[in-house]
């Protein structure tokens, strides 16, 4: 039960810290210039994590299994980033910005795991999503 709820409990502790320092970044500052040193640290973290944790293999050994995705996943990430920093300067609040997008992600996500990897559409998620989509409304009702 452990291996199945630390991957969770850590991806929602590092979203937490994670939308607590986008939008710490300094207004005046250049987003791309503060990814700059996020990427920096975020690389000699994960190279002391592997050197920590992997004792069988070496990086390079490591490195011959690469394929498109860890090259295109770098860049999916800038866009992310950027676009968290650049959202909370336009003025999103952390309260719902996270809220908007992860209840737009869900409606695609639904859909990219039905056609890429043959998950089963359900009538239960779809009326998830709908759900979700319907909670934007409320969430972003001025009345």
């Amino acid at each position: 039960m452990f291996s199945y709820v630390w991957p969770i409990v850590l991806v929602v502790v590092s979203n937490v810290l994670y939308q607590i320092c986008a939008k710490s970044v300094p207004e005046g500052m250049n987003p791309f210039a503060s990814l700059t040193v996020t990427y920096l640290v975020g690389a000699a973290a994960s190279a002391l994590l592997f050197f920590l944790f992997d004792h069988d293999s070496g990086l390079f050994k490591e490195y011959a299994k690469l394929n498109w995705a860890p090259f295109v996943l770098g860049i999916v990430i800038v866009g992310l980033e950027a676009g968290w920093i650049f959202a909370y300067k336009a003025g999103w609040q952390v309260s719902t910005g996270f809220i908007v997008q992860s209840a737009f992600l869900a409606a695609v996500l639904l859909f990219v795991g039905y056609f890429l990897y043959q998950e089963a559409l359900t009538w239960n998620k779809i009326a998830g999503v709908a759900i979700c989509l319907l909670g934007l409304i409320l969430i972003n009702y001025q009345g």
